[in-house]
């Protein structure tokens, strides 16, 4: 069988698998983000403030990013079917305490409990469907996955909104409970026993990622660049209220239209991202950039600020899949044995981007005010820009060495 029959069966077996994944992806991506369209409604049944609500968002990124590196390497030798579906069970569990809680402090562990499961989930899960495809289309395949975390911001994050809006929050997340639910079902059917098992890596191994610059400088880059967004989109639900003057009924549907601009850019940046992730990164956080500083001047004109935010939407994700092969192409050329972890330490540092991102946010609002979170959040993503080229300099001059 040629080369190129193999590549498009393994490509057909494979997309089954990967729609699990987006399932389960989906389900995650809903209670990670959907707090940001309730943090009024959360504050104001508990009595806190919006900025201590914010604390449900960078506490979950905080549990990602804690959870992620350690867990993946704990559980590198579990069947990768069974560490997925054991993966949901946690999240069903932790998303149904969220609903029972009465008071802040354990609606915050609960959503820290969680995020365990997000961790390791996206760092497993990107190998997963890596290596599900031919290696021409790993970003596409990733991005396919990542799909579901985009599709729930188009509508996951804008239904539980109006589910928290019109039943109360609590109503919503036993919904995404239920979301866990299909994703185990999904993964018990589609997900094939025999998945390609991460090859065993010593601890010692595993530190060496710690010890590779240019490791180091791309988790650095997905913290800024991915993070910088999150400094205004945690607080857009106030933004657009207080700010653009649009009333509570108007957010979903604003998120929603965030949401498709969010869809579009994961397909967009997956594609991009195929032939050489480093050039389209650059490219893609440069005008994340600059459309993060616009924001700061259209955000008071409801047609422009809309305009702005569903820009902001566009390139807030079609990030991801550049930055998760990225590292997958540069831990299978220098630390081979500890992919898995090196996938995990950039989910982590996905979230620790998440949480200075949503962190930074909040002290501006309570400093400065809402207005001037976009433009912070710019500058934060330009770090991003220098380091990329910084990284994209160093690989060419690998190169050139070889």
């Amino acid at each position: 069988m040629s080369s190129i029959a193999i590549n498009a069966q393994k490509e057909k077996g494979g997309t089954p698998a990967l729609l699990a994944l987006a399932i389960s992806a989906f389900g995650i991506g809903t209670t990670e983000f959907v707090p940001v369209g309730l943090l009024s409604t959360i504050s104001g049944d508990l009595g806190i403030s919006i900025t201590l609500a914010g604390l449900l968002i960078s506490g979950y990124a905080m549990g990602v990013a804690i959870g992620a590196p350690v867990l993946t390497a704990l559980t590198s030798k579990m069947n990768r079917k069974f560490l997925l579906m054991s993966l949901m069970v946690l999240f069903i569990i932790g998303n149904s305490v969220a609903a029972l809680s009465t008071s802040f402090s354990l609606l915050l562990a609960a959503r820290f409990i969680t995020a365990f499961s997000h961790g390791i989930f996206f760092s497993i899960g990107s190998t997963i469907a890596a290596d599900l495809v031919p290696e021409n289309k790993r970003a596409s395949a990733i991005a396919f996955m990542f799909t579901g975390l985009t599709v729930a911001t188009v509508t996951g994050v804008p239904l539980g909104t109006f589910i928290g809006q019109t039943f109360g929050w609590r109503a919503t997340f036993l919904g995404v409970a239920l979301l866990g639910v299909i994703g185990i079902i999904a993964s018990a059917i589609l997900v094939p026993k025999n998945l390609k098992q991460a090859p065993a890596s010593k601890f010692s191994e595993q530190l060496k990622i710690l010890s590779s610059g240019k490791l180091l400088l791309a988790f650095s880059i997905t913290a800024l660049g991915y993070g910088g967004t999150f400094v205004a989109f945690t607080y857009l639900t106030p933004l657009l209220e207080d700010v653009t003057g649009f009333s509570p009924k108007w957010v979903s549907i604003i998120l929603l239209a965030y949401g498709v601009a969010v869809a579009i850019g994961n397909v967009l940046g997956g594609k991009a991202s195929d032939r050489d992730p480093l050039k389209a990164l650059f490219w893609m956080f440069a005008l994340q950039a600059f459309i993060l500083v616009l924001l700061t001047f259209a955000a008071p004109f409801k047609i422009l600020g809309l305009a702005a935010i569903f820009l902001m939407g566009l390139f807030a994700f079609m990030n991801v899949p550049g930055l998760q092969i990225l590292v997958v192409n540069l831990a299978e050329k220098y630390v081979p044995s500890a992919v898995n972890v090196a996938s995990a330490l950039n989910i982590a540092a996905f979230n620790i981007g998440i949480a200075i991102g949503s962190f930074a946010g909040g002290l501006i609002v309570d400093s400065i005010g809402l207005i001037h979170t976009p433009w912070i959040g710019g500058v934060m993503v330009l770090g991003a820009v220098f380091l990329t080229g910084c990284l994209k300099k160093l690989e060419k001059q690998n190169k050139l060495t070889n």
